[in-house]
């Protein structure tokens, strides 16, 4: 059996590792560069300078620890980068390294599809071109940043995040067009490193996609941080120059900026790849059209992550190739993308997996809804973290756990608990009865589940006042 994996991004590689594993002759092809967008210009990139912006903050308040710094501290963006960039190097050889321990071939090119089993690749300088050909094959090319013609990106002074991860000069101001996860957490890393951060998006609210109370929480951290917030306003024009850019707001509000980040979402890596020559269907979006076992609409072509349309998360490709490779190779393995936790690094951080408030109500669920603030918890006084939220929702009639949102130091790897108990079918009972080491972050979720049966040991009684008719 022969595998070709198009693409070598969170998704393609774990596709191509996988099936050598399963003993697949396997080719990559890859445009770009190993890793991906993740790798290269998103997760790691972006959560390396989150880093050194934490370290910052908490050289900052070293005093409130009883640590006495002594000097001016000041970010150095370029030994940031340079760090950044060496981590960057260094998990790109890593995946190398294990396409040669396992025998995976890569070839460096660029890839379209001349019928259902053959691929050609054209070499990056144009000059030669190779047809190979396969038994299966998998599409992992990924999403692009979306841009709209208002903002027409420069590099300079209008960027992606691309551009904005490696500049070495911080800008004094920066405009954030979008408050979705990308836009947040830029709008985290940018001020916590001494930007004045100002985030602007059509919807109501930052984070729109997030419960409700998880998206207020955010919204007043980011107030009292300093950042400056335009929501439920559309831009009406923009002015720019070689150094700025100044935006008049849908209410009047004019905004300047020395950059502007467009963060407006993705698009699919789905052009020039020849799917109509192979049979292979392309939804309204132009995402990918596959079934629950991850097969296009031609047989024996498989495809993953970003290009499917189904959900832009890194972790969520990776799942995706290794179910496309059981598949291609004989099996008849179903997606199941009932339970996905997310991370969403802002400061404070988010965790959330399964339904919010508001999508329970939509599917006519009954609910139980347990909370828990961090205030409550020993370990989050001794780290100075006490801002936040733990947020359970169950189904009223099982107990089920629907839902959990965590907003705090940790939220991202907290959450995982909770994931793992919804995909075995776990109750808040189960949560609540499950003995939690102390002084951790965890307790939290456990009382969350306690107080969804108003047992929460560290939660005041909650007074009935009764009403007269």
């Amino acid at each position: 059996m022969h595998l070709v994996v198009l693409g070598a991004g969170p998704g393609g590689y774990v596709a191509a590792i996988r099936a050598a594993q399963r003993g697949a002759q396997v080719t990559v092809v890859e445009d770009g560069v190993i890793g991906g967008v993740c790798l290269q210009w998103g997760c790691i990139p972006s959560k390396a300078l989150l880093a050194c912006m934490d370290v910052l903050t908490q050289v900052r308040r070293a005093s409130e620890f009883g640590v006495q710094v002594q000097g001016r501290i000041v970010p150095d963006l370029q030994s940031m980068i340079n760090r950044k960039n060496t981590i960057v190097q260094n998990l790109a050889k890593g995946v190398r390294a294990l396409f040669t321990s396992w025998g995976v071939e890569l070839i460096e090119g660029r890839a379209s599809l001349v019928d259902q089993r053959s691929i050609a690749v054209r070499s990056r300088t144009g000059t030669e071109e190779t047809v190979i050909t396969a038994d299966a094959l998998i599409i992992a090319t990924g999403s692009k940043a979306a841009t709209l013609p208002m903002f027409p990106v420069n590099g300079k002074t209008i960027v992606t995040s691309r551009e904005l991860l490696d500049m070495t000069e911080l800008p004094p101001r920066l405009v954030i067009i979008g408050a979705g996860v990308e836009g947040c957490e830029f709008a985290s890393l940018f001020q916590g490193l001494g930007s004045q951060v100002t985030l602007v998006d059509l919807m109501s609210r930052v984070l729109p996609g997030e419960d409700l109370e998880v998206s207020s929480q955010i919204q007043s951290a980011f107030k009292k941080q300093g950042i400056k917030i335009h929501v439920g306003v559309s831009v009406s024009e923009v002015k720019e120059s070689d150094s700025a850019v100044e935006l008049t707001l849908s209410n009047g509000t004019i905004v300047e900026a020395d950059r502007l980040l467009v963060a407006v979402g993705r698009c699919f890596e789905t052009q020039e790849l020849g799917l109509e020559k192979a049979g292979v269907a392309v939804g309204s979006r132009g995402e990918i059209t596959v079934n629950q076992h991850l097969e296009t609409t031609a047989e024996g072509i498989y495809a993953i992550g970003d290009v499917t349309g189904r959900s832009m998360l890194a972790h969520v490709a990776s799942h995706h190739g290794k179910v496309a490779v059981e598949n291609a190779l004989g099996d008849a393995i179903e997606i199941d993308e009932d339970v996905i936790p997310a991370g969403i690094f802002t400061v404070p951080e988010v965790g959330r997996v399964g339904l919010t408030e508001d999508e329970a109500r939509t599917k006519g669920i009954q609910t139980r809804v347990g909370k828990f603030r961090p205030i409550g918890l020993g370990k989050a006084h001794a780290h100075g973290e006490t801002t936040g939220l733990f947020k359970m929702i169950a189904d009223a009639d099982t107990d089920r756990i629907l839902g959990v949102h965590i907003v705090g130091a940790h939220a991202a790897d907290l959450i995982h608990e909770a994931a793992l108990g919804m995909k075995l079918g776990a109750t808040a009972k189960a949560f609540a009865h499950t003995i939690h080491a102390h002084p951790t972050w965890a307790e939290g979720l456990m009382e969350a589940a306690e107080d969804i049966h108003g047992e929460a040991i560290h939660l005041a009684r909650k007074r009935v006042v009764a009403r007269v008719t």
